[in-house]
């Protein structure tokens, strides 16, 4: 089981995060009614994805030897309505110089099965509660 993680109310839509340590923040964009102080729970959505899609991507590279620096990890969402949610997502690796192109398919598959994108075409069973 992985550690709980608490979000706390700071002011208007800014929130706090914190998971094993360490504090992120969210906030709206300012045209959303928020001050724009960090990214928007939506946009970690996102970034999570395109982050353990990075990760698994240099693990491959590590584990097969190859260059490592250079790796870029590149995600583009698109916003769906009714319900509000994220319709569609794009991610982009840009390779190192020197990846084999007999390497760039297995990679590809590697990547393309990180946990958050497993997640993602396994939903969870999600359940919002009140406290007691």
């Amino acid at each position: 089981m992985m550690p709980a993680l608490t979000v706390t109310h700071l002011s208007g839509d800014r929130f706090a995060i914190a998971v094993r340590g360490h504090v992120l923040h969210v906030d709206q964009p300012e045209p959303d009614g928020g001050t724009d102080t960090a990214p928007s729970p939506t946009e970690l959505f996102v970034a999570s994805l395109a982050s353990c899609v990075a990760f698994y991507a240099r693990r491959y590279l590590q584990r097969h030897d190859l260059p490592q620096d250079g790796l870029v990890v590149t995600a583009q969402a698109t916003s769906g309505a009714k319900p509000s949610r994220v319709a569609s997502m794009t991610i982009t690796l840009t390779l190192p110089d020197g990846v084999p192109e007999d390497k760039r398919q297995a990679l590809l598959a590697v990547a393309s099965h990180c946990t958050v994108h497993n997640t993602l075409t396994h939903p969870p069973d999600v359940l919002v509660q009140l406290a007691v």
